[in-house]
């Protein structure tokens, strides 16, 4: 069995990941230092606690599993604490990362799979949004990832170091089986706090309905975590097989709106979501969507579980049971 190292697969889209590796044939070695993670999630394959800045813990565990390949989720990711204390991101998010990378080559290992984010484009005035898309990073968070991607292409011409970027929309949804699933803290993103509200919890705050958009609120393109699992075990099989770095968008190349969002996870959970509007936020778009093209004609990768039904359907039924009490 392959071994990969997943570095931060305790989160949400690396434990999803871990199992998609696991399905596919591979074995995950987990590495996560559970700032944000959930040891609950590790479920699929070893697990070594610790930073992926420990050079000496990323080149041990390569040799001691005998790593083939390598994918790169650990990261800080909220924007709004990225803007009060960038030094906290360029920190880990650069730092960090640039020891893992160092800590792969020493030990042999020059292929991996990069989590990136679609924050690298900022506004747009057209879409949807292709790879070739201007970039205008808006946040300390997004400057880390389009810089992490610039260092990946240094580091391919200057040591031989391969990697596939994937650039995600807006990941949501649960796993089907519930064996893994969303849980942050804070919670930022939009379906599981308008869930919460359903539970009621707090009223969702709704930023913005003068949006020049059919219902007046942005429009955000929503990918299945599962779905982003299976691209990036396609994304790994692919460089595994000899070819060259690229980069590429994860996207259904469909928006919902906020309203549209409400609605759905009315109609999913048969309750209403209490919420309250409040003013744009700056720096929002009125529609983010992805151009994923590239990565079906090339990975032959298609979103499978994104309709905005089962990615709200799938997350009722995870928080509405109690979350992670599921997978303990």
């Amino acid at each position: 069995m392959t071994r990969i190292l997943v570095a931060g697969g305790a989160g949400y889209i690396g434990s999803h990941t871990a199992k998609a590796l696991r399905q596919s044939g591979f074995e995950p070695v987990t590495i996560d230092n559970l700032v944000t993670g959930n040891r609950w999630a590790v479920r699929f394959g070893p697990f070594l606690e610790g930073s992926i800045a420990n050079g000496s813990l990323v080149q041990n565990a390569i040799r001691q599993f005998d790593v083939k390949a390598a994918i790169l989720f650990a990261a800080h990711a909220y924007v709004g604490e990225s803007t009060s204390d960038p030094a906290k991101y360029y920190r880990n998010n650069i730092g960090a990362s640039i020891e893992f990378l160092d800590g792969l080559m020493a030990a042999g290992v020059r292929t991996l799979v990069f989590s990136s984010s679609c924050s690298i484009y900022g506004v747009q005035s057209a879409a949807p949004i292709g790879e070739d898309s201007l970039k205008n990073p808006l946040s300390p968070y997004a400057e880390t990832k389009l810089f992490l991607e610039n260092v990946l292409a240094w580091y391919e011409r200057a040591y031989g170091l391969r990697s596939v970027c994937l650039r995600y929309f807006n990941a949501a949804g649960c796993d089907q089986a519930m064996e893994v699933g969303e849980w942050h803290d804070p919670e930022t993103h939009l379906i599981p706090l308008t869930i919460a509200a359903a539970l009621g919890g707090a009223p969702l705050r709704v930023f913005g309905d003068d949006y020049p958009t059919p219902d007046g609120m942005a429009i955000r393109d929503y990918i299945h975590v599962t779905d982003l699992a299976d691209a990036h075990v396609r994304a790994l099989e692919y460089l595994l097989a000899g070819a060259g770095s690229a980069q590429f968008n994860c996207g259904t190349g469909a928006g919902h709106s906020v309203r549209q969002v409400i609605d759905m996870v009315e109609k999913v959970s048969g309750r209403k979501v209490p919420f309250h509007m409040a003013p744009r936020r700056v720096g929002d778009a009125p529609v983010l969507v992805a151009d994923a093209s590239r990565a079906g004609e090339t990975l032959g990768w298609q979103p499978r579980h994104s309709s905005l039904e089962t990615i709200c359907e799938t997350a009722w039924r995870w928080y509405s049971a109690g979350g992670p009490r599921i997978a303990r």
